[in-house]
């Protein structure tokens, strides 16, 4: 039986506090290998703290979780190893003066020194070329980044890329090293509704093969075929549950085992919306590096 590439998320009673106070507390997650997971609620209610915390880079002070059977926060070091960052502002920005084709390559070859077997270390020349650019093609098609059409093709700045096409290189980066788990911070902001649109279909088009994302977003298309985690104090609140266990899950034409039944997440109960900004903020500035 063959091993499923994406990573199963699960997390019971997970919380993360910086000096300040809670990032997020309590929550719930149950999602299988090539999920979407979209973590919903308005911005400063720890929506990136828990990305973080879920991909190994940010250590939680309470619960339990696990990342492919790896448990956190024991087992960061080997979560992170498995997963990888799509845009995290602050953590995983693109560099706006280089090209396109520069990350690309800087990526690449990161990925053949640091991210390879030594068997692949020891492959002929040529042999290792081919499978790097095979390796290339496959990520920037899951991506649909497509790097003739950009204004100067490759040779085009990143500042000079729009949100949707920016988005699009950030996750290809990512898919190269070829992570079971891939995280994507704020996935729809500043985004028209046809780009909007585009956006999530990336999502479910990288979840459909056996990667399992998680993206943090103020709302989910109910179309989007995501297992979905709120972190606002509003819907658990709605929920009647003081320790943040509103449940709820869209499923709809979903990738992976997104739609399969049984796979839910439950929402969080956050304090005030200021304590969970100053929180988050501290939390990151203390625990760790992406």
């Amino acid at each position: 039986m063959d091993i499923p590439h994406g990573a199963a998320v699960r997390a019971r009673g997970l919380g993360l506090r910086g000096p300040r106070g809670w990032a997020f507390r309590n929550v719930d997650i149950e999602a299988g290998p090539g999920s979407l997971v979209a973590i919903e609620g308005p911005s400063g209610s720890g929506r990136t703290c828990l990305l973080l915390a879920l991909s190994g880079r940010m250590k939680p002070a309470e619960g339990q979780a696990e990342v492919a059977g790896l448990r956190l926060p024991r087992r960061m070091a080997a979560v992170r190893r498995i997963s990888a960052l799509g845009p995290v502002p602050g953590v995983s920005d693109l560099d706006p003066a280089l090209t396109v084709a520069e990350h690309l390559r800087e990526r690449v070859l990161l990925q053949q020194r640091f991210g390879g077997s030594l068997r692949a270390l020891l492959r002929p020349p040529g042999e290792r070329a081919a499978a790097a650019r095979a390796r290339l093609d496959r990520a920037l098609d899951v991506a649909g980044l497509d790097v003739d059409t950009l204004p100067k093709a490759g040779r085009t700045a990143v500042r000079d890329l729009g949100r949707l096409e920016a988005l699009r290189l950030s996750v290809a980066l990512a898919l190269i090293g070829r992570p079971r788990l891939l995280a994507v911070d704020d996935a729809d902001l500043k985004l028209s509704e046809a780009d909007r649109a585009a956006a999530w279909g990336l999502l479910r088009g990288v979840a459909a093969e056996g990667t399992t994302v998680l993206t943090v977003c103020s709302e989910a298309p109910g179309d989007a075929g995501a297992v979905v985690v709120r972190t606002d104090a509003t819907a658990s609140a709605a929920a009647g549950a003081e320790a943040g266990t509103a449940s709820h899950h869209r499923h709809g034409g979903g990738a992976g085992e997104a739609a399969a039944p049984g796979i839910e997440a439950a929402g969080t109960r956050t304090g005030p919306t200021d304590e969970h900004e100053e929180g988050a903020a501290d939390a990151l500035a203390e625990t760790g590096r992406a």
